[in-house]
């Protein structure tokens, strides 16, 4: 009874099933159809170019903001690669190429009308324009002052673009910049570019380059104002700043003034500046300064291949009450040498010298024996980004333990030392060199007074390896090498009883690579390493940027040859040899270098590590 009315209603549900299920599926193949046929941009962009252009191409070509426009017609397609080709010629120019042959085709999808169109864009660049002449000029004051006459050669002889070199829109920008930074550096502070020109000829492939640099007045320095202080009054700023009314106006010196009161520690911030605006024969230098606060507490954790891990702790008081100087005490820990040590300094005088005094309490491993000591010192220092000067009364005291050497020895000494650094920047010297000497004189303070004589030397010097003429990038890329010597002795009997503070001992990151710290000294009878009274060391290095894609980096590669040697007489000196690699990075704190070196003698590997650059 059931069975008809059931099937009936059966077929009935079926063939509505199959109905919707069949129109479900013919709108999702349409949508998918209208999905697939509709592109997600009206066309793609495909440069055949050398490579030398085809990245800059590709990157900055206006046609790329238009791809996402998916309702263009053939007709502003057409307008648009027709702008597209000036574009692509004025790009080329800014390289140096003014006759380029290019081509925009237009490749239709006929198998699928809609489509994404490809445009393909073929480039030729030609012959890049090269400079057959320049110009450089001056106007102004600095054409009739003899005494500018070293600065306008520098600014001709360190212009970067010279004949025979490719013409770029970026390389003739900076050119120009580089001759107004050094018009402004020195005596013309508000100097202009009055006028310059790029006359290119696209039939010979040449340019011929014009400046010309307008001076303006020349500038003296006038007095110091000063602002920002409460705890400090003005007469320690002016001494500190170091600024000499009535000098030629040098950038330089307003820098090095400014570096002068960051340094000194009472300072935050020092900004040193010059004021154009009113008599240029006595311009006010504006000093705008934020105090430190005055004591402080700074921790620190480090490592180095020489001490292992490192420990420290710094105490600053800017002014101690009752006498107004400045003590510094530090506590460093690492595991070859603990140190404690304070320190007393006057605010300079009108010269800028100032009184000092110190104390260091030191453990330290040296050679085979662990060294307890004591120093004490009290005497001047003067101190500027060149030069620096000090002469200072010290008494030493030295505990050894182990066989071989005097349990206790002291010692007095008058000393004398003196730094001269001529480097180009720092701390990341490319050229120049550094030179430094200690002398000192004394007198033993054991069961027997012995007089003795102590001098030690050193010096570093630096050499591009190309032309400076070459330009700025030539030579970076060239490298440079550079020398090391240092050399050191003392004089006296020959059973003096000296500390082994007085004496040397090398080896380590910044001495002869390839050997543990202070490890290198002279073989006692029983095979024990202590320190000696003749020191000699030497290093040869060439240090070269590392370049990827064309493109100089913050790292710089390096090999090295050093070699050292301690002894008790000169004749006894035998250097030990190092070589190795390693690499350098221009890190915010200052050169981080990571050598790896053999140590001849001993016939290991070691890893040196260390960050910063001091002489």
């Amino acid at each position: 009874m059931f069975g008809p009315s059931k099937n009936k209603r059966f077929n009935t549900l079926t063939q509505t099933l199959f109905l919707w299920t069949a129109f479900f599926v013919w709108m999702t193949g349409c949508a998918g159809t209208v999905q697939a046929q509709t592109p997600s941009q009206a066309f793609d962009i495909e440069i055949q170019a050398p490579s030398e252009v085809q990245d800059y191409l590709q990157r900055h070509i206006e046609l790329q903001r238009y791809r996402e426009l998916t309702d263009l017609d053939a007709s502003e397609l057409a307008r648009l690669l027709t702008a597209a080709e000036r574009n692509l010629q004025d790009l080329l120019g800014t390289l140096g190429y003014f006759s380029p042959e290019i081509k925009l085709v237009v490749q239709d999808t006929p198998q699928n009308p809609k489509a994404a169109r490809h445009v393909l864009i073929t480039v030729q660049p030609g012959e890049p324009v090269k400079i057959a002449e320049f110009t450089l000029d001056f106007t102004g004051p600095i054409t009739q002052d003899e005494a500018t006459r070293e600065q306008r050669r520098a600014i001709r002889a360190n212009w970067a673009l010279r004949r025979g070199m490719a013409f770029t829109q970026a390389n003739w920008d900076a050119a120009k910049t580089q001759a107004l930074r050094q018009l402004i550096a020195q005596r013309y502070p508000i100097g202009t570019i009055s006028a310059s020109q790029a006359d290119i000829d696209p039939d010979t492939q040449t340019a011929r380059l014009s400046v010309t640099l307008d001076s303006g007045p020349a500038y003296r320095l006038g007095p110091v104002q000063i602002s920002g202080t409460q705890r400090y009054d003005e007469q320690l700023v002016t001494r500190l700043a170091q600024i000499t009314q009535g000098a030629d106006y040098s950038q330089s010196q307003l820098l090095e003034a400014q570096q002068r009161l960051l340094d000194s520690g009472f300072f935050d911030s020092a900004f040193v500046s010059l004021d154009t605006t009113g008599n240029p024969m006595a311009a006010p230098v504006l000093v705008q300064l934020r105090e430190a606060k005055l004591q402080k507490i700074v921790l620190g954790v480090g490592i180095s291949t020489d001490g292992g891990p490192r420990l420290s702790m710094e105490h600053t008081h800017h002014k101690v009450p009752g006498i107004g100087w400045q003590a510094v005490s530090k506590l460093s820990l690492d595991r070859e040498t603990q140190s404690f040590g304070t320190e007393l300094t006057a605010p300079p005088d009108a010269s800028g010298w100032r009184w000092a005094t110190s104390a260091l309490f030191q453990s330290q491993t040296s050679g085979s024996f662990e060294v307890d000591s004591q120093r004490y010192r009290a005497g001047r220092g003067q101190t500027s980004e060149r030069t620096d000067r000090n002469y200072y009364l010290q008494y030493d005291r030295a505990k050894a333990y182990g066989a071989g050497l005097p349990t206790v020895a002291d010692a007095l000494s008058a000393n004398y030392a003196w730094t001269q650094r001529n480097f180009d920047s720092l701390p990341f010297p490319a050229s120049g060199y550094g030179l430094g000497a200690e002398l000192g004189g004394g007198v033993t303070l054991g069961s027997s007074r012995e007089p003795y004589l102590r001098v030690l030397a050193r010096w570093l010097g630096i050499w591009p390896l190309a032309d400076a003429q070459a330009g700025t990038r030539a030579t970076m890329r060239a490298g440079r090498v550079a020398l090391r010597t240092e050399g050191g002795m003392v004089l006296a009997r020959t059973g003096a009883e000296l500390p082994s503070t007085q004496l040397f001992l090398t080896g380590g990151d910044n001495s002869v690579r390839g050997y543990a710290f202070r490890s290198i000294g002279t073989e006692l009878p029983n095979g024990a390493i202590a320190a000696g009274r003749y020191l000699a060391t030497g290093s040869v290095e060439w240090q070269r940027p590392i370049v990827i894609n064309d493109k100089l980096t913050d790292w710089e590669s390096t090999v090295f040859l050093d070699a050292g040697a301690v002894a008790d007489k000169p004749s006894a000196l035998q250097a030990q040899v190092g070589v190795g690699a390693g690499v350098r990075w221009k890190s915010p704190v200052g050169p981080l270098q990571i050598d790896l070196a053999y140590g001849v003698a001993v016939q290991q590997l070691r890893l040196h590590m260390s960050v910063g650059f001091t002489f």
